[in-house]
């Protein structure tokens, strides 16, 4: 007999800029939607509150969203008579929290609706400063169940005494991608990428990045993978300067590495689509979308051996992962996946992502999480 579904209420008490609309929100914030939905599919019931500087309820997917206004005069929602009345109308059976440096509305949270468990998912969090761990150590201590990309990250939070040994902790990624794979041929005639191997690095290039490292690493294969090419996406960029001095200084990376700059998501799809390799020196990442999305398109990922990276491969199952900062195990590890089949690679690596990653697994993960947050 299959059990009933449980009312999961997902709150995430970020306050987003007044200027962006609620349409525009649930565009940009991919692991919102993709958590709601994912939940929705592995047999939730989802509402979503999200704080906003414009009141709106919107559905999609059979999901309801509801953008609150902070109270006047507040800078969070926890303490507006509209949010509690619309909690004491939904009367979930658990409460989602996104984020664990919200403790006071946490805490709030709790009071409104006691005896209603509180799931809470980690989003790159770090100790906070010790003059505010009090606080967070109450608000903590008000959840039932707490959920890190890798498990390996809560393990700070346990040594300064904010998560308690009763509470249960999950192994679950932040968001997954509808990216899919794609015809490399056609991919590559779509982007212009060349490349053998062809490299792929999306992300910020900024020191917890490394780009610098990774160059470093590029150059030294360059003897061994004379036809290979690096291609850049990213964002922000505060290490430019040093980025293209580096290229320029080195006949080894002139003309082989392309910065690409701010791309669109169709853009980054077709590219990891064309490339041979996903490249990333992160030195510390909260989960990884942008690797999240390379797996999505089967292209095997050459990564830092980080927590949450070793998780989102399966503990290395596919690509391969070298120490951050370490340019010379970075050339070694891509120089093996370089000499292996192309083809296998790609398919164990969609496959691992099916497994592991899609939206049904995801959605499996948090129903499993849930029914465990409220059943403890």
């Amino acid at each position: 007999m299959s059990q009933p579904a449980l009312h999961v209420v997902q709150v995430s008490f970020f306050v987003s800029a007044a200027e962006h609309l609620p349409p525009q929100i649930l565009d940009g914030t991919i692991s919102l939607v993709f958590t709601a939905e994912a939940a929705a599919l592995g047999g939730a019931r989802v509402t979503v509150i999200q704080a906003c500087g414009h009141d709106q309820v919107l559905t999609r997917n059979g999901i309801d969203y509801h953008f609150l206004k902070p109270a006047p005069g507040a800078n969070t929602i926890s303490s507006s008579e509209q949010f509690r009345a619309l909690i004491r109308r939904l009367a979930p059976d658990v409460f989602h929290v996104h984020g664990l440096g919200y403790p006071r509305d946490t805490l709030a949270l709790a009071a409104l609706a006691p005896g209603v468990p509180i799931f809470l998912q980690d989003h790159a969090n770090r100790v906070p400063r010790f003059w505010r761990r009090r606080a967070w150590r109450r608000g903590l201590a008000a959840a039932s169940g707490i959920a890190f990309c890798a498990l390996a990250q809560a393990q700070p939070f346990r040594e300064h005494g904010l998560v308690g040994e009763r509470v249960r902790l999950h192994e679950i990624p932040e968001c997954t991608s509808r990216f899919t794979p794609g015809d490399r041929a056609r991919a590559r005639e779509l982007t212009g990428m060349r490349g053998d191997p062809a490299l792929l690095w999306v992300g910020h290039l900024d020191d917890n990045k490394d780009p610098l490292t990774v160059l470093e690493g590029f150059a030294a294969v360059a003897a061994q993978l004379p036809a290979a090419e690096l291609w850049c996406a990213y964002g922000t960029a505060p290490l430019m300067d040093q980025v293209r001095r580096r290229i320029d200084a080195d006949a080894r990376l002139r003309g082989r590495v392309h910065l690409l700059g701010r791309l669109p998501a169709e853009r980054i799809e077709q590219l990891m689509r064309a490339a041979d390799f996903f490249v990333l020196g992160s030195h510390r990442e909260g989960s990884g979308y942008s690797l999240i999305e390379a797996l999505a398109c089967g292209l095997p990922p050459v990564v830092t051996d980080i927590p949450s990276f070793r998780v989102l491969t399966g503990n290395e199952q596919v690509g391969g992962l070298w120490p951050r900062g370490d340019a010379a195990a970075f050339a070694q590890r891509l120089l093996a996946l370089a000499r292996q089949p192309s083809a296998p690679q790609r398919a164990a690596v969609r496959e691992h992502f099916d497994r592991s990653l899609s939206i049904e697994a995801l959605g499996r993960q948090l129903t499993m999480a849930y029914r465990h947050t409220v059943g403890s």
